[in-house]
């Protein structure tokens, strides 16, 4: 059997779908053949040569569209799916709840096709479990990017001119990445304040080091198998009045301008620095960039163009790095 592993072709993709550790395990088949484009691995910081080495075949892109399964990333485009075949197999992130184009091309080829996104998040899957994986990756980047941006020493710094207190960190959803985002704001010497609309989430953030915003008056949103159940317009005001007294509270004397505008949500919702999948997360609009990374959007290139996103994906926001959320809405102006 002969597994291809193609280049990512979607912008700002920078994952591979097979890295070498594991190309060395299926090598250890002799009935098994890995084929890798060349530069497939480059901008995940594998080069052609750790694919030699792990005893993979690189080769140029076409040969790799040939081989009886092929792997990818993010879903293929309309004219890469007209290279398979309905002797194929195609295993990726194929977006099968949105992506109408796609399905329809794959159909149509009669290929056999595994949407990594809708394997069951059961015990026995957790190896193949690719959402929380990569949740905890855009959860621990999305932190590293908010820490850059923020213009701020997340821990407190004691120096001889005098001391820097630590920032304050606020991570709004604790899903995977929320977690780990809370996590790793904590372990760089923040402190964290986290918040989600499922109760049972307060307790996994101060397991972590968090502090819980516990906000006893919103209604729990708690749904089927754990997962935040969609809010009605009137939970939704109510979270946003919540989140921007909260804010206003935090702020010093010279913020509370900024903290207003925290407020202003319940008037008009708009995003600050957060996480989002290529497909935009579950809010409406999205931010697209130069800085776009595995899926991670913050806004220092605010101006770009906003898409709208459909797909309501277990996706978390992170505004982090100020002595208060209305600082960091004042000079990021991110709301």
């Amino acid at each position: 059997m002969k597994i291809g592993v193609p280049k990512e072709t979607a912008d700002g993709e920078r994952r591979v779908a097979l890295v070498p550790d594991v190309v060395k395990s299926l090598a250890a088949n002799e009935k098994v053949a890995v084929l890798v484009e060349s530069g497939a691995g480059e901008a995940a910081g594998h080069p052609d040569s750790q694919y030699s080495e792990a005893g993979a075949e690189v080769v140029e892109g076409e040969v790799t569209w040939g081989a009886d399964v092929v792997l990818r990333v993010a879903a293929p485009s309309a004219a890469e799916i007209g290279r398979l075949n309905s002797n194929q197999l195609l295993i990726g992130h194929l977006s099968p709840w949105t992506a109408a184009e796609t399905n329809n091309a794959l159909a149509a080829a009669g290929v056999t096709s595994f949407a990594m996104e809708a394997i069951p998040r059961t015990t026995r899957a957790q190896a193949m479990d690719a959402l929380s994986s990569q949740a905890a990756a855009a959860g621990y980047a999305a932190s590293l990017i908010a820490a850059r941006e923020s213009g701020r020493f997340y821990g407190m710094m004691t120096t001889a001119a005098g001391t820097v207190p630590p920032a304050k960190v606020l991570v709004l959803g604790a899903g995977v990445a929320g977690l780990q985002a809370v996590a790793t704001a904590k372990r760089l010497g923040a402190i964290v304040t986290g918040f989600d609309i499922r109760r049972a989430a307060w307790e996994q953030i101060a397991s972590l080091g968090g502090r819980p915003l516990e906000l006893d008056f919103i209604p729990d949103a708690e749904g089927e198998g754990g997962y935040a159940r969609p809010l009605t317009d009137e939970e939704n005001a109510q979270v946003r009045d919540a989140l921007g007294e909260n804010a206003a509270k935090q702020a010093q004397p010279r913020e509370r301008d900024a903290a207003a505008r925290v407020a202003a949500l319940r008037q008009e919702p708009r995003e600050p620095a957060r996480a989002a999948d290529h497909r935009g997360g579950h809010a409406e609009r999205r931010l697209r960039g130069r800085h776009h990374r595995r899926g991670l959007h913050h806004p220092r290139r605010r101006d770009q163009e906003r898409e709208g996103g459909q797909v309501r994906a277990q996706i978390d926001t992170v505004t982090s790095g100020y002595s208060s959320p209305g600082r960091f809405v004042r000079e990021r102006g991110v709301l």
